[in-house]
């Protein structure tokens, strides 16, 4: 059956590859797939995005992210969908961003949404579906767990990472590793007290998004306590991302909020890099405690596990991730899934406890080329 995806990733984040944010790399590797399959991948996404499909440029972004710049942004972008569905009349539009609600197209194509944040984030009246043929999809069992009384949830997909584009360092270096995008909820503050305390350096490889919120944190939190020994080198991807995560002693994941993926922790994983977490959402389904990391609850047991990260092996967090993290089957249940709404046979997912990810079918060998 052949498809035609309009995509519509998170209106104020660029997309490529080499996106820091966690949805927009599950969006772009989706687009890959679907492009090599054959299939019609159309993207809306700010402008500067790189697709392999089809880009439709939606509202470019502000370099102040506020209420009065979204208030701005929301029309526009609701006026830039309904004119691709027109134009290109697609099989199912496949949301990502954590407010979709609010450029939601009126009842009439099918649509799918991956809610890639934790589901506090989202409004209640987004996640009861109150339109028609409007399908909510979670990203691990721990964040489907959490869904309030009455909302109704596909069986959730993984989110996958291409392991084989990770290598293991052939020797650790006494380094702690911070990566990702740098915002409160995030509490890159509290791992460096604990990298402080145990004595190790440390890099931090981030950007930071221009909300208001967002670049008062890096103000007031972050570069107080940067030194020689604690250095914040921006924004790390490709390549050097990939060093860094191979090389470090130990990944920090510190998070505040009950993660519902952490692509980080997952490709820490796949170079053979333990990983110290706080227990926050599926970090405690990614992370086997004491064999390819540690899972904490305060600063000083973070600090602690970070002398201890030379004890976990490498080769055991490689086949973690190979075997449990591998993008073949995130790929084949999206396309799967994809295949099925296109064809209107909703009536086959209905909500259920969480389960397993869809099992990888006969897609699978279509959908990795390229």
């Amino acid at each position: 059956m052949s498809l035609t995806i309009l995509s519509v990733g998170y209106p104020f984040a660029l997309l490529s590859r080499d996106s820091v944010g966690g949805a927009e790399q599950v969006l772009s590797r989706l687009d890959r797939a679907l492009a090599a399959a054959g299939y019609r991948s159309v993207v809306i996404a700010p402008p500067g995005s790189k697709c392999a499909g089809e880009h439709i440029a939606g509202p470019a972004v502000s370099q102040r992210i506020d209420g009065a710049f979204r208030r701005r942004v929301y029309p526009e972008l609701r006026r830039t969908i309904r004119q691709a569905i027109d134009d290109i009349r697609p099989d199912l539009l496949h949301f990502h961003g954590v407010d979709f609600h609010e450029y939601l197209p009126p009842p009439g194509d099918p649509v799918l949404v991956t809610l890639h944040l934790p589901l506090g984030w989202y409004p209640p009246e987004a996640l009861r579906r109150a339109r028609p043929e409007t399908w909510l999809l979670p990203v691990s069992r721990d964040q489907a767990s959490r869904a309030p009384a009455g909302v109704d949830l596909l069986p959730e997909i993984e989110n996958g990472i291409d392991v084989d584009e990770f290598e293991c360092a052939p020797r650790k270096q006494p380094f702690a590793l911070l990566l990702g995008r740098i915002c409160p909820e995030k509490g890159f503050h509290l791992a460096m007290g604990a990298v402080k305390q145990a004595g190790i350096r440390c890099v931090l490889a981030g950007s930071v998004s221009p909300y208001p919120e967002h670049l008062a944190y890096l103000r007031n939190e972050i570069l107080p306590r940067l030194d020689h020994r604690l250095r914040w080198i921006g924004p790390a991807s490709g390549a050097q991302k990939k060093r860094l995560l191979a090389r470090a002693r130990c990944v920090l994941v510190p998070s505040l909020v009950p993660e519902t993926s952490s692509l980080v922790a997952r490709e820490a994983l796949a170079a053979g890099t333990a990983v110290v977490a706080f227990r926050a959402g599926a970090l405690c389904e990614v992370i086997d405690h004491g064999r390819t990391g540690y899972l904490v609850e305060t600063v000083a047991e973070m600090a602690e596990a970070i002398s201890l990260a030379d004890r976990i092996d490498p080769r055991a967090c490689r086949d973690t991730a190979r075997r449990r993290f591998a993008v073949r089957p995130m790929i084949a249940s999206y396309f799967r899934l994809y295949q099925e709404l296109a064809r209107n046979r909703s009536s086959r997912f209905q909500a259920q406890p969480c389960q397993s990810p869809i099992a990888p079918d006969p897609w699978s060998a279509v959908c990795l080329r390229g």
